[in-house]
């Protein structure tokens, strides 16, 4: 990797490797911004997934715009003589501390899944507490059940959200928009991460607890938090066993902060209900016992994928792609008071 200095970084067609699966290339919806990036220098597209075959095209490339893999770590920084700064839709601890190291500017996209990742969060609160799935399996299955004498029928297990204590696990991007996305209904909102200010949460007018209190004080809570080396297997059977009777949890983030074994066993008592959206496996194996337990939630991973987030992710890459090679300000650098944040 080349020396980059503070001065002018302006070249008429820098070479861009872009590499991401297949899938991006063909897909009708960023085609737009594959061919604007076209207009700012050569582009090579590729699809490795693995150091040795991206090695050949690192020489080549005065910037990259990639995901995570294969990690840009010394070995790879070693080849790309010419490399002057890299897009990343996500970039690994090992990696940002490797391009900070060696002076290598990255631009990330990371926050740009939060958006959509908070909205799913929020809508699992919502089908828990207003058992919007089960509502819909029975009525396809013609199993319903109408209110014939009211308020009797009134099944208590359903709840509105307004109102009821909600606590979130890591207030980073995702936990402070679903903080906001929570303003309306009037939550009283607390919050689990060493890391976050105490005048951001005033901000949010949450407070701060330890973390099993904020899983005995709350109707729900929400897993937001970062997958790393202090993070793994963070919750466990302590947490779970303070959970308070008819609670829910419900994890968008990483399946490795949560022992799945001791989820399991809480759920078994019956009386609490979890949304589940990440595994320690996936595929979730066909016979999976979560896929059999009636208080668990399930979805396939589905948090940030939507083509809204691909589209926000890649315009703001290519920004500032753009933006570093016309010396002008990047909107999304990595600075490396973020990298303790990413995951490992």
């Amino acid at each position: 990797m080349g020396g980059l200095g503070l001065g002018d970084r302006r070249i008429a067609m820098p070479k861009i490797l872009v590499n991401l699966p297949p899938g991006f290339f063909v897909q009708p919806e960023l085609s737009h911004l594959f061919a604007r990036l076209g207009t700012l220098g050569e582009v090579r597209l590729r699809s490795w997934n693995a150091p040795g075959e991206i090695a050949a095209d690192l020489p080549w490339c005065d910037s990259v715009l990639m995901w995570s893999w294969p990690k840009l770590l010394d070995e790879q920084l070693d080849l790309a003589v010419n490399l002057k700064f890299a897009a990343m839709l996500d970039v690994s601890q090992a990696a940002g501390r490797v391009a900070f190291r060696r002076g290598l500017p990255i631009s990330h996209g990371r926050w740009g899944w939060s958006p959509a990742v908070s909205e799913l969060a929020l809508v699992l609160i919502l089908s828990l507490l207003r058992r919007t799935g089960d509502y819909h399996a029975a009525m396809r299955a013609g199993s319903e059940k109408w209110v014939h004498a009211f308020p009797d029928d009134i099944d208590v297990s359903e709840r509105q959200l307004t109102g009821r204590p909600v606590g979130i696990v890591g207030f980073g991007q995702i936990g402070r928009r679903l903080g906001e996305l929570l303003g309306p209904f009037r939550c009283p909102l607390s919050v689990y991460d060493p890391f976050v200010s105490d005048d951001v949460l005033r901000g949010f007018g949450a407070v701060r607890l330890g973390l099993t209190e904020l899983f005995e004080r709350n109707d729900a809570v929400v897993l937001c938090a970062a997958s790393n080396d202090g993070t793994k297997r963070l919750v466990g059977a302590e947490q779970f066993a303070a959970m308070r009777s008819g609670s829910l949890f419900v994890n968008v983030c990483r399946a490795s902060l949560v022992d799945t074994e001791a989820l399991i066993q809480r759920l078994g008592r019956g009386d609490i209900l979890a949304a589940v959206d990440v595994f320690d496996v996936e595929p979730l194996p066909a016979g999976h016992v979560l896929r059999t337990m009636p208080n668990a939630y399930l979805t396939p991973h589905r948090g940030g994928g939507v083509m809204e987030s691909v589209q926000r992710i890649l315009s703001w890459l290519i920004d500032d792609t753009e933006a570093f090679f016309q010396n002008k300000p990047r909107k999304f650098p990595l600075t490396e008071n973020m990298v303790n944040a990413l995951d490992a």
